[in-house]
């Protein structure tokens, strides 16, 4: 398994991430950079631009932004298929559980399962 292990900017908390297949290869596509970097570092404004320019290429009427893909891998990516709370917290580098909480809404779907299972314990 390959991971992207960094200390988030913002926080300095050590994030580590193990690589989905998807993201693997998009990395395996790119060579290493002569500053021993995966990929380039693109500014959130230049983050924005681009994701404005795919938008309107696939005809997405939704404004996306780095922010809302933030909050997409919080929630769609992440916590939708199951993965805990604190380990989300953690991949994005967040200080507290709260912190992770505003990015990512609870899922009905999660409820669910987790009511399931409780009830799978208690037949």
């Amino acid at each position: 398994m390959f991971w992207i292990k960094t200390n988030r900017a913002k926080t300095n908390v050590k994030s580590n991430v193990p690589l989905i297949p998807p993201a693997k290869r998009i990395i395996d596509k790119y060579e290493r950079l002569d500053n021993d970097k995966l990929l380039p570092k693109i500014s959130n404004q230049k983050i924005n631009e681009y994701l404005k320019e795919i938008a309107t290429l696939c005809r997405i009427d939704k404004k996306l932004t780095h922010y809302t893909a933030r909050h997409t891998f919080a929630t769609t990516v992440t916590l939708g298929n199951g993965i805990a709370i604190e380990n989300v917290s953690k991949m994005m580098g967040h200080t507290t559980i709260k912190m992770t909480q505003h990015y990512a809404k609870v899922l009905d779907k999660n409820v669910k399962e987790d009511m399931n299972k409780l009830m799978q314990k208690f037949s």
